[in-house]
């Protein structure tokens, strides 16, 4: 069987046995030893994605730029680390994630602090770790922010997130560019300009630049070009009226990535080609000095790194209606599909040159009849025991898992080389009851 280079791992193929092989590591005795589900992330495909994304930016803005790892979509030491070693910085939203940072070694100065809704306790925090950027939400989160670093010798570096009120045509659940939206500071409503004189009035911050993230899942390229021009003659205008210069610029991240074969995705070079295009043209326009660019894949960059792996519990055939596949995982682990309606693709993982021969469902464990992984998929037959791989399991999978019904979590498995190495250890039953406390005088 042929894997689609565009869904799988760059070292995911199958072995002369029939069996699915990632990084040489075979995905069946890997589900054999560390138990199923089970997430296997190819270093790999991490490596060469992040040096894709930096090389573009090389070609077609060589002025100044980088990338930062958006890690919501996926975060813990090992993948913080690596992409450390990839030259990326960190995009954190919150503390946790600062922390994470922190136990892996990087260098917080390389870090951005995002979020719609900073806690006070965490600004704290963040400042006290040096933290490199923080990019500010509201004037509110403004105010917190001056009053914090009011007598700090160093002012803090910080960018603003604007809203430039344009539509993106992706999920509803992941558009934040829109006028109506929780996320950044409308430019059309005059907020945008009042942050502007209010940063530039704070004596313990250094307004550096304005970023924007128009949404998810972007596979329409041309909105981010309106939202580039938007932000810059924004820009022009606080020059003319302040004096103030752009010194750094984001337009955030967004990048869509397949979940199927034939899902429209536009490549990492047509999307930094664009990007670059388009501030270049901006720079023009405004006659503006070109500002250090920083890009914030997320999903793009880890998404096709990790296949999620399950074991099929039954098969039930209901005639002339549907035949469900019960696998040992489900919404726990991915809450997309219920979430987003997103739609994947499997493999029957110890044999990829079955033919489908059936129309199923492959459902989840968990107790909500929204806990469907895969509607209406043509897979080869299956049963109990068996492994289904589902690919493109890396984006907001791990990162959003809960421990519903009381299920412990996952394993992740970073493979390198024909070695598997634990990153992420299964949480066991004792995990699940670490924070409950008995009722008092219970013993």
């Amino acid at each position: 069987m042929v894997l689609d280079p565009s869904l799988w791992p760059d070292s995911a193929h199958q072995s002369p046995a029939g069996g699915l092989f990632i990084a040489d590591c075979d995905v069946s005795q890997l589900a054999s030893e560390y138990g199923t589900p089970l997430y296997l992330l190819d270093e790999q495909t991490v490596r060469a994605t992040a040096d894709a994304f930096l090389s573009a930016l090389r070609r077609y803005y060589p002025a100044s730029a980088t990338v930062h790892y958006a890690s919501k979509a996926l975060l813990n030491t090992a993948v913080a680390q690596v992409m450390v070693e990839c030259g990326l910085g960190l995009d954190c939203v919150s503390l946790g994630e600062l922390s994470i940072a922190r136990r892996a070694g990087v260098n917080l100065g390389g870090v951005h602090l995002h979020g719609n809704a900073k806690p006070r306790p965490e600004l704290e925090q963040a400042l006290a770790w040096g933290t490199g950027r923080i990019i500010v939400d509201s004037l509110d989160e403004l105010r917190t922010l001056s009053e914090l670093t009011a007598e700090r010798h160093a002012p803090q570096p910080i960018l603003l997130r604007l809203n430039p009120g344009i539509d993106v045509h992706t999920h509803a659940h992941v558009q934040t560019g829109q006028l109506d939206s929780k996320f950044g500071l409308p430019i059309s409503t005059g907020m945008a300009g009042a942050a502007v004189s209010f940063a530039l009035a704070a004596p313990g911050l250094q307004l550096l630049g304005l970023h924007m993230h128009l949404g998810s899942q972007i596979s329409a390229l041309e909105p981010l070009r309106r939202g580039i021009v938007c932000l810059f003659e924004f820009g022009a205008a606080m020059r003319e009226q302040y004096g103030w210069r752009m010194e750094e610029f984001s337009p955030g991240g967004g990048l869509a990535v397949p979940y199927a074969s034939g899902d429209p995705a536009p490549s990492i070079e047509e999307y930094v080609r664009l990007l670059a295009t388009a501030t270049r043209e901006a720079v023009l326009a405004t006659n503006t000095e070109p500002p250090r660019m920083v890009l914030e894949p997320g999903r793009a960059l880890i998404a096709r790194a990790v296949v999620a792996i399950y074991s099929v519990l039954s098969v039930k055939r209901i005639p002339d209606v549907r035949t469900f596949v019960a696998v040992d995982g489900g919404m726990g682990d991915n809450i997309r599909p219920a979430l987003y309606g997103t739609r994947y693709s499997a493999v029957r993982a110890d044999r990829l040159e079955a033919a489908p021969a059936e129309r199923v469902t492959v459902v989840g464990r968990y107790c909500e009849s929204g806990d469907v992984l895969l509607r209406d998929v043509e897979l080869p037959p299956l049963e109990p025991g068996m492994l289904v791989a589902v690919p493109m399991a890396g984006a907001y999978t791990l990162g959003m898992a809960s421990n519903y019904n009381l299920v412990p979590r996952p394993a992740l498995m970073l493979l390198r080389g024909g070695r598997a190495y634990t990153i992420q250890r299964r949480e066991t039953l004792e995990d699940l009851v670490l924070r409950d406390l008995p009722l008092p005088g219970s013993r």
